[in-house]
């Protein structure tokens, strides 16, 4: 009988089998630290709120699919690793309508329909890049969005001159520092002794969510 198929598309597995990508498994703790970093800031006050709330869990839960990913690499692991991130995205963004906006309703359905227009055509794009052949740096051009969303963020912030432009901004350097690792991994498996360096996309990319979470609990309080 033929082996269960499982994906293999990082340096570090080399092999089937749970523990393949011990480093690689292991750094998504850096995520969950970043969720339970923030999350006591958010639930002692009064005024906390459910959407806020889940946002952070929502950090935990990209811990766990993108372990499980790296240790079952499955296709419906795959799914659990990629779904949380996309959530976070959109939830993260609507969280950020509803404290500027506040109870603007038809202000916050605006926001985010120009979101996800935008988010549309930038898939579109990146789709386009992708046809015919491997996914280009590695696979990483999937979070061109959130990297336009965050750049565009820091922008916005800056003009309105509102403090949360330095959380923004530190977010989006270090988001391209980890996009640099993530799409560099299996250039330098040879350099780096089978390691690769997706598991400092890890531990960046957790950086950087712990900075956007730190950002709207500390300078985007709920509106009284």
């Amino acid at each position: 009988m033929d082996p269960a198929p499982y994906i293999d598309i990082y340096c570090e597995r080399a092999a089937a089998g749970f523990w393949a990508e011990p480093v690689n498994a292991l750094t998504n703790l850096a995520f969950i630290i970043a969720a339970l970093v923030a999350w006591p800031t958010a639930w002692r006050r009064p005024e906390r709120g459910l959407l806020e709330l889940t946002v952070i869990a929502l950090v935990a839960v990209i811990g766990v699919g993108s372990f499980l990913f790296h240790t079952l690499a499955t296709p419906f692991s795959a799914a659990l690793d990629v779904i949380p991130i996309w959530l976070f995205f959109f939830l993260y963004i609507l969280l950020l309508f509803v404290r500027v906006a506040g109870e603007k309703t038809f202000d916050i359905i605006g926001y985010m329909i120009g979101t996800i227009m935008g988010f549309a055509l930038l898939v579109y794009l990146v789709g386009l890049a992708s046809r015919g052949g491997e996914a280009p740096l590695n696979g990483s051009l999937q979070y061109a969005p959130a990297l336009v969303a965050m750049a565009i963020a820091s922008v916005v912030a800056v003009w309105r001159d509102h403090p949360v432009w330095r959380y923004f901004a530190g977010a989006t350097a270090i988001f391209i520092m980890s996009l640099t690792f993530r799409s560099l991994d299996q250039s330098t498996c040879m350099a780096t002794a089978g390691l690769g360096t997706h598991f400092l996309w890890h531990i960046l990319n957790a950086t950087v969510l712990g900075i956007l979470l730190q950002g709207a609990v500390r300078e985007l309080p709920p509106k009284n």
